[in-house]
């Protein structure tokens, strides 16, 4: 795990949300949501709102539709119809054939994935890797809820944080926004392994699953549960990185802070040899865990701190509309 610079840790008094409406009080207490938190909720909605209504619900629904197809009536069988569709047992009671006919189970669940370790809550670009996930959560939440779709949320640590089930509609969705820009976790280290393993037991039909973290865990442990929540839904990687990550700057002698495991470290980053190990260190960890993603199938998109998203997510959208269309 990388070290991080020291940085003040404090964030908005804010409480867990225990209702989806304005005036939800906290769970454990009897405080309203402050005033700025919902300014906050309300400008992010804003602003995502359009851009689902201007680019993204095209590209969305072409792109995640139904997970299979469900029965719709019986008629009788014209030539040309699939044998494979006759109902037999109603060609048995009627003396002639009868196939079944079937429609696209259109509704989608998609489910958010959120990593809210100490290493998320780092950011050089005047924001952090959190703050990057609630605007990318926002949008995929709200073409969600735009397609009628359903959105749930977890959001893990080296634990279970908050776990959210799928559900419909705009309260819910903003519910879902306001968790991700404003939970306060308990734990600081990234356990991705039991993580995959809740959305599995969490998720009883399949589902669109995108992971948000930054990945900067030793991939050996997710190998299994990471596999098996590939299997058994469509799991897209979006990985939060930070320019500082990939370009360490030259600021002299810097004490950094672990933000995940509390340790300081003295380093010299007016010596280019530590910044080129620290950024061979880190690339070597984003190389093995891109190839476990690949091992696995998983689509991976890579979102920079400081960065609009939309470009790269719009992009992966019309790259899986091209894949699907060449079948």
């Amino acid at each position: 795990m990388f070290a991080f610079p020291r940085r003040s840790q404090r964030r908005p008094r804010v409480p867990s949300l225990a209702a989806e409406r304005r005036g939800a009080q906290r769970a454990e207490g009897t405080d309203l949501l402050p005033a700025e938190v919902l300014r906050r909720v309300r400008r992010l909605e804003i602003r995502t709102k359009a851009l689902v209504t201007e680019l993204f619900a095209g590209e969305y629904h072409s792109v995640f539709k139904g997970q299979g197809m469900e029965f719709a009536e019986v008629r009788e069988y014209v030539p040309g119809d699939d044998v494979r569709t006759i109902d037999w047992n109603v060609t048995a009671r009627l003396g002639f054939p009868f196939v079944k006919k079937f429609t696209e189970e259109r509704e989608l669940t998609v489910f958010l994935l959120v990593d809210a370790s100490g290493s998320q809550r780092f950011g050089s670009a005047g924001r952090s890797k959190m703050e990057l996930a609630a605007e990318v959560g926002a949008l995929l939440a709200f073409s969600a809820i735009n397609n009628h779709d359903k959105v749930g949320l977890l959001i893990f640590t080296d634990r279970t944080e908050l776990l959210i089930p799928p559900r419909k509609g705009r309260s819910h969705g903003l519910r879902i926004i306001r968790e991700i820009l404003y939970h306060r976790p308990r734990g600081r280290t990234t356990a991705l392994a039991p993580a995959c393993e809740t959305a599995i037991h969490a998720l009883r039909r399949r589902s669109t699953v995108f992971l948000l973290s930054d990945f900067l865990v030793d991939p050996a442990p997710l190998e299994r549960p990471l596999g098996a929540l590939a299997r058994k839904h469509d799991l897209i990687a979006l990985a939060m990185i930070d320019p500082f990550e990939l370009n360490w700057p030259n600021m002299g002698l810097v004490e950094w802070e672990d933000l995940e495991t509390g340790r300081s470290l003295l380093v010299d980053s007016s010596d280019a040899r530590v910044r080129q190990v620290l950024e061979k260190q880190y690339e070597r960890k984003r190389q093995e865990m891109a190839g476990l993603l690949r091992r696995h199938s998983v689509d991976t998109v890579s979102l920079e701190v400081g960065a609009d998203p939309v470009e790269p997510l719009l992009a992966f959208f019309k790259l899986r509309e091209r894949r699907k269309a060449r079948g």
